[in-house]
């Protein structure tokens, strides 16, 4: 659709369930949350996994979204053939500034529903990172650390990924 015209230039939308949604523009904190996280992430995987950044997957054929932050099997092609679908995600990302109900009360469980093993809802506003893994939801805030199930050893501090104290 995109290539047809029918939106305008950079506008940022996506499919989930069928249904084309407006997204919120990205703000500052937003954007610097999700290049510290790709950063914190790059710099220790190396080719055992991939990080994409607000970058497409498919979960169905209704469902393209395009979380702020994928952490994939690693793809020798870079998946330039097909975009990421649950079996290739470890871990899904959403940073949330103003859009927190619905990154936790729609795409997360979306995402869960269709096989993907773990989500993390960054709550900017909060200072609060929701981590959904398996039966579990467990709310962690500046002082804790985290790493993805997929790699145990990467051990990120919640206060980095934040940004610090504010």
């Amino acid at each position: 659709m995109a290539e047809a015209d029918i939106f305008r230039p950079k506008q940022r939308v996506e499919l989930l369930d069928g249904e084309v949604l407006e997204m919120s523009p990205i703000g500052l904190r937003h954007a610097a949350c999700v290049n510290r996280l790709a950063f914190l992430f790059m710099s220790q995987l190396g080719d055992s996994g991939m990080v994409r950044v607000q970058h497409p997957i498919e979960l169905d054929p209704y469902s393209e979204p395009e979380p702020d932050l994928a952490l994939v099997k690693w793809q020798g092609d870079f998946y330039e053939s097909h975009h990421p679908q649950p079996s290739d995600i470890l871990l899904l990302v959403e940073v949330a500034d103003t859009s927190l109900r619905y990154d936790l009360k729609r795409k997360a469980p979306l995402y869960r529903a269709r096989g993907v093993p773990e989500v993390w809802v960054i709550d900017l506003a909060d200072e609060i990172v929701h981590v959904l893994r398996g039966d579990q939801r467990v709310r962690l805030s500046a002082e804790d650390s985290i790493a993805p199930a997929a790699f145990p050893d990467l051990v990120l501090e919640v206060a980095a990924i934040l940004g610090g104290p504010r």
